[in-house]
């Protein structure tokens, strides 16, 4: 099949966003070098646990990462899997200190993320001389402000109730103590 701009299909999928607490700061205090260090062992932690969650990273956006879970292909437990992946990432943090710690980068990032599920549209968008996929849709932008939120309620991972519902009867159970925000609005929500 020839890939082109424009080709897209809509399925229910769930997004995954991630990112490094604190890392701008950090990446203005030490070299390029570092830097760079310190988000190929992000990078090394993570994807793997997105792959075998059946996750798709669909962009590196600095210090964030994108990821999809049913989008490229279609999946009974997107939510579930993108909920599960979310919590093995965040019990991960401690391994990814170690790792930096014994690449002289003591400085203590943290992880946060967050995941929403719902009707994407998963399409191939550019030119004829560069083609990406990705998700589009409001899943996507919820789970942007949802990760965004983290900081102002104080936490490290959020789920919004629907996508929370829809992995719980997909066959998700927590790992962790979950906490639910009541009457919860989020920066650039609805």
């Amino acid at each position: 099949m020839e890939l082109s701009a424009g080709q897209a299909v809509e399925r229910d999928a769930a997004v995954m966003m991630l990112d490094i607490r604190s890392f701008t700061p950090f990446a203005t205090t030490v070299s390029p070098h570092v830097v760079v260090e310190a988000l190929t062992l992000y990078h090394g932690l993570v994807v793997p646990i997105v792959e075998r969650h059946g996750g798709v990273i669909d962009k590196f956006l600095g210090d964030g990462v994108m990821a999809s879970f049913g989008a490229v292909m279609p999946s009974a437990t997107a939510a579930a899997d993108a909920v599960a992946a979310l919590d093995e990432i965040l019990a991960i943090v401690p391994a990814w200190h170690a790792a930096l710690a014994a690449h002289g980068i003591d400085e203590p990032l943290r992880i946060n993320g967050a995941v929403a599920a719902g009707r994407i549209v998963f399409a191939t968008i550019g030119n004829d001389e560069r083609l990406e996929y990705t998700v589009i849709g409001e899943p996507a932008n919820l789970a942007a402000k949802l990760e965004k939120h983290n900081k102002v309620a104080g936490c490290i991972g959020l789920v919004d109730g629907d996508t929370y519902a829809r992995a719980c009867d997909q066959g998700y159970a927590p790992a962790r103590a979950v906490r639910t925000l009541a009457d919860c609005r989020v920066d650039g929500g609805d």
